[in-house]
């Protein structure tokens, strides 16, 4: 995410007036855990995002790039590539836009923004993976938009906690 300025920053000695406290005093934690539940879902939609992109760079290859006279489209093993990519985004869009619904509608959301940020941002990954696939040796030049997809996605399985943070918020959940 080159266009993504990521700094440190420190508050030592700082001190904050009461009047601009956010939350109550000694509960920054709880408020910090609660700022997540939004990030994951933003980071669930910047996944669906890359995926859709190097799903469409694909599709849009795969029509033209032809071997033994035909589209590389018109065979099996690439078709079944591009239907696998199509079924995991609408997915990840389904479970993104639950999430973001119960935001929305004022609900706990912990547990759906864990699973459509791991499900979106590890899917990310696959179909940016499978997009440099059906680009060949093409696919890992920065001559095509599918490297630079594939480089992104992978941030996204990273970012408001790895995939495996999210299987333990998803457990909690689950077995609470």
């Amino acid at each position: 995410m080159r266009a993504s300025e990521t700094a440190e920053m420190v508050f030592q000695d700082c001190r904050v007036h009461t009047s601009q406290l956010l939350g109550k005093l000694g509960e920054g934690f709880v408020q910090a855990l609660k700022i997540l539940d939004g990030g994951r879902i933003s980071i669930a939609a910047l996944s669906l995002g890359i995926a859709q992109g190097a799903y469409e760079a694909a599709v849009d290859y795969s029509k033209e790039r032809k071997q033994f006279n035909q589209p590389i489209a018109h065979f099996q093993g690439i078709a079944f590539k591009l239907a696998d990519m199509a079924t995991q985004i609408e997915a990840a869009k389904l479970l993104i836009y639950a999430a973001a619904e119960l935001k929305d509608s004022g609900q706990p959301v912990t547990k759906q923004s864990a699973m459509a940020k791991y499900y979106a941002s590890e899917v990310a990954v696959k179909v940016a993976n499978e997009a440099v696939q059906i680009f060949g040796g093409y696919g890992y030049t920065k001559d095509f938009p599918v490297e630079k997809f594939y480089r992104d996605a992978k941030l996204c399985t990273i970012g408001e906690g790895t995939s495996e943070i999210q299987k333990i918020v998803i457990a909690r959940n689950i077995l609470r």
